[in-house]
């Protein structure tokens, strides 16, 4: 019975502590679902490609911010999620996610924030760093320097694969996308009309910058020469591969003792 009664506890404990979701319409009507957790100065956290903002739950990163006193904002780039997935090239074109980010700032009066992106949430971090003066530092993880490159050949060929016509490099993230009911001409549009920001307009960028990768994960190019295109970046390697670096306490306690640092 006691240990009924405790594990009744704890999923009530989890219950409680659910972040709670909610919506704000972006600048072309289209619902964003994000999540607002803590106080402190404001962190937010980008996620990947065929991910939502659920795979920031229950990461190292997450637990840390909330515990150390920062205010944790995640949202669903549009297409995934809770959010709206809008099926037009006109949804997704002039850097249409990288214009919801600065909606939701807006939306929730920040006046300064931290940003983490991870994956392809790296790429409209990246961009993003080009249009807020309001970011202060600045960490871009699990990739390298190629998606600064307009004809990028990976991405062409991801846009390719969720148009129908994926290859063997393709076919295991197209199964894993309908594995999880994922909008997959939503991803296509991603890819298609993925923000592209060239290294002249990195370079500047005088903000603080950390590029983290895993030393299992080159596919998206180095990431050190990524570092070496800002004029104020550093970078920290840890163990891991793609999909797995952001969920480790390395990666955490990396990002952490950057956002402490004066």
């Amino acid at each position: 019975m006691k240990s009924l009664l405790a594990l009744i506890s704890i999923l009530m404990l989890a219950q409680d502590t659910e972040a709670i979701l909610s919506y704000f319409t972006s600048f072309d009507n289209t619902k964003i679902a994000f999540t607002d957790e803590g106080d402190g100065v404001p962190v937010l956290l980008l996620h990947g490609f065929i991910n939502t903002r659920k795979n920031w739950d229950r990461t190292e990163l997450k637990k840390d911010l909330i515990a150390k006193g920062y205010r944790v904002i995640v949202p669903d780039l549009r297409g995934n999620g809770d959010s709206d997935k809008p099926q037009t090239d006109d949804a997704y074109a002039n850097d249409a996610e990288v214009a919801d980010v600065i909606a939701l700032m807006d939306y929730l009066t920040i006046k300064e924030y931290h940003a983490v992106g991870y994956s392809r949430g790296t790429i409209v971090l990246a961009k993003l760093l080009t249009k807020d003066e309001r970011i202060g530092k600045t960490v871009l993880g699990g990739m390298g320097i190629d998606f600064t490159n307009p004809n990028w050949e990976r991405r062409l060929l991801f846009a390719e694969a969720f148009a129908g016509n994926p290859n063997e490099l393709t076919q295991g993230a197209v199964d894993y996308a309908e594995s999880v009911n994922a909008d997959l001409r939503s991803l296509h549009l991603q890819q298609k009309h993925q923000p592209v920001t060239a290294m002249e307009e990195l370079a500047l960028v005088e903000k603080e910058v950390l590029v983290i990768a895993g030393d299992e994960d080159l596919e998206n190019g180095t990431p050190s020469e990524l570092q070496s295109v800002f004029p104020n970046a550093s970078l920290q390697i840890v163990q891991g591969d793609h999909n797995g670096t952001y969920k480790t306490k390395a990666f955490s306690k990396a990002i952490l003792l950057f956002l402490k640092n004066k």
